[in-house]
């Protein structure tokens, strides 16, 4: 399954690297591409999108799907 949540708030690649990593760090992720011009995350796997959104909150940035 693919999830793409909206994350807003990013400006550089360390903040593009520190959403990766927030959201890798998600049970059931397989997958993840982030891209702060377009202001996506694309994630794979079966990780629930609220736990998805909740990790990119936790790291700073706001998120939704």
């Amino acid at each position: 399954m693919t999830t793409i949540i909206t994350v807003e708030g990013m400006t550089c690649g360390h903040c593009e690297q520190t959403v990766t990593e927030a959201l890798q760090d998600v049970s059931g992720v397989t997958d993840v591409t982030v891209d702060r011009e377009n202001e996506q995350a694309t994630v794979d796997g079966d990780a629930d999108a609220t736990s998805l959104v909740e990790a990119v909150e936790d790291a700073g940035y706001t998120a939704h799907i």
